[in-house]
C-alpha cells in the first residue's frame, strides 16, 4: 500500500490543531520572526529599495533554510515539521475569535468599545465609524486574511511543503510591517510588499474559487461570485484583497468597499459587490463563510498532493 503523503498529513494536523487551539498564546513563532525582523531593520533601514531589498532577503533567509532543511527529513520528521509549521502559520481560528468579539461588542450596543476592538483586525482609523461601518471592516477583514492566513498557507504548503509555507507566512508578517506608504517605509518596504503581493496573487485566487464553491452551498451561483471578484476587484488598489472582498460581497449578498481613512490618508477602495452595505449580522455569516472556504482548500491541498505522489 502507498504510504500517506506526509506533507498532506501535516497540513490536515496542523489544520486541526489551529481549530482545536488557534494561535499559542505565548511565545507565536510569527512574533518571534517580528522581532528578528525588527533586529534586521534597525540595522539594515534605509530610505531606498536597495536597503529594502537586503533587509527582506536578510529576514526571510533562516526560514527560507529551515524549509529547506526539512526535505531532507525522513516521512515523520516531515509530518512533525509541516504541521508545526502550518499550526504556526494558520490564524483561521483566532481570526473568527476576534471577529465574534466585534460582533458581540456591536449586538450589545457598545460601538465605542467594538471601535477599538476592530483595530485588533483593521488599520483604518476607526474612532468615527458607525456601528454598520464597524462591521463593515470585520467583514472585510475576514475575508482578506481568510485568504492571507488560511488559503495562502494550504496553497503554498500543498505546493512546496514547508518551505511555502514559511517562505509565504514570513513574506506577508514582513508586509504587514513594511508594507506601508508612509515616509519610512515607501522605498525601504517597496520589496516586501511587492513580494507579498506576487506570493498572495495564487492564493488570492484560489480563495475566490473555494468561495464560489463555499457560496453554492448557501444558494449563491458560484459564477456570480467569479464574476463580481473579476468586474468589481478591479477597482481595488490592492490586486489581491480585491478580488477576495469581490467574491465575498457576492457570496454573502452585501456591497463591501468605499472609503477608508489611514492615518489622515484617505483610500477609496471601490465599490464590491450589489447588495446592501453589511450589517452586524453578517459579521458571523462572513465568519462561516471563511470556515467554509478554508474546509475546500483544506480538501483542495490534500487532494493535489495526493495526486502528485
Amino acid at each position: 500500500m502507498t504510504r500517506p503523503d506526509p506533507v498532506a498529513a501535516g497540513l490536515l494536523a496542523g489544520y486541526l490543531l489551529d481549530r482545536l487551539l488557534g494561535d499559542p498564546r505565548r511565545g507565536h513563532p510569527v512574533a518571534v520572526f517580528g522581532g528578528w525582523a525588527g533586529q534586521v531593520e534597525r540595522v539594515l533601514h534605509r530610505p531606498d529599495r536597495g536597503a529594502g531589498v537586503a533587509a527582506t532577503a536578510t529576514a526571510l533567509a533562516p526560514l527560507v533554510a529551515a524549509g529547506l532543511a526539512a526535505r531532507h527529513l525522513g516521512p515523520s520528521g516531515q509530518v512533525v515539521v509541516t504541521t508545526a509549521v502550518t499550526w504556526a502559520a494558520l490564524g483561521g481560528t483566532s481570526l473568527a475569535r476576534e471577529a465574534s468579539a466585534v460582533h458581540d461588542l456591536l449586538a450589545r450596543g457598545d460601538l465605542p468599545a467594538a471601535r477599538v476592538r476592530v483595530r485588533h483586525l483593521v488599520g483604518r482609523r476607526t474612532d468615527d465609524l458607525a456601528a454598520d461601518e464597524v462591521a463593515r471592516a470585520a467583514v472585510e477583514s475576514v475575508a482578506e486574511n481568510t485568504s492571507d492566513a488560511v488559503v495562502g498557507t494550504l496553497v503554498w504548503g500543498a505546493a512546496l511543503g514547508p518551505l511555502g509555507v514559511l517562505l509565504h507566512r514570513g513574506a506577508n508578517t514582513l508586509d504587514a510591517m513594511w508594507g506601508h506608504r508612509s515616509e519610512r517605509y515607501a522605498a525601504y518596504g517597496w520589496s516586501a510588499a511587492r513580494l507579498d503581493d506576487l506570493l498572495g496573487w495564487v492564493p488570492a485566487r484560489a480563495t475566490v474559487l473555494a468561495t464560489a464553491a463555499a457560496g453554492a452551498g448557501a444558494g449563491t451561483p458560484p459564477s456570480s461570485v467569479v464574476r463580481t471578484a473579476l468586474t468589481d476587484g478591479r477597482d481595488h488598489p490592492s490586486p489581491n484583497a480585491g478580488p477576495v472582498e469581490a467574491g465575498f460581497a457576492a457570496a454573502l449578498g452585501v456591497r463591501l468597499g468605499g472609503r477608508n481613512d489611514y492615518a489622515g490618508q484617505v483610500e477609496e477602495r471601490g465599490l464590491l459587490g450589489e447588495g446592501p452595505p453589511p450589517t452586524i449580522a453578517d459579521v458571523p455569516r462572513a465568519s462561516a463563510l471563511a470556515d467554509r472556504v478554508g474546509m475546500v482548500t483544506l480538501a483542495g491541498a490534500v487532494l493535489l498532493r495526493s495526486l502528485r505522489r
